[in-house]
């Protein structure tokens, strides 16, 4: 397989990653809150969205692509923060093998 080029020009948002951490709640359980880890350099794009009716109400679950350079930070469970909007990371991977790249796919938390 021939090796991934991307111009360096597509990492055109910069975006926080961040990972779960479990805070005591003081009455033996945990509250799950977000601390930021690294800012990273990214290429967002919106795959699709699904609709489905729940309790009477809709709900829409939007999936992105995000590419970014490959780093040993990035890990499924992690999450993305673009303004306010969360992205969570889904799965990871390395498109060609080459080291060079990852592509998340993401799910927008609402």
């Amino acid at each position: 397989m021939a090796p991934l080029f991307l111009d360096p020009g597509v990492f055109n948002r910069r975006v926080a990653l961040e990972a779960p951490v479990v805070v005591p709640d003081g009455a033996g359980g945990g509250e799950t809150q977000w601390q930021e880890v690294r800012e990273l350099s990214v290429r967002i794009e919106p795959l699709a969205v699904a609709s489905r009716e729940r309790f009477d109400q809709r709900e829409a679950t939007v999936t992105h692509r995000v590419l970014m350079r490959a780093n040993d930070h990035v890990a499924r469970g992690m999450a993305l923060r673009v303004g306010g909007r969360r992205l969570a990371i889904l799965s990871v991977h390395d498109p060609d093998e080459s080291g060079r790249y990852l592509v998340c796919r993401c799910e927008e938390e609402r």
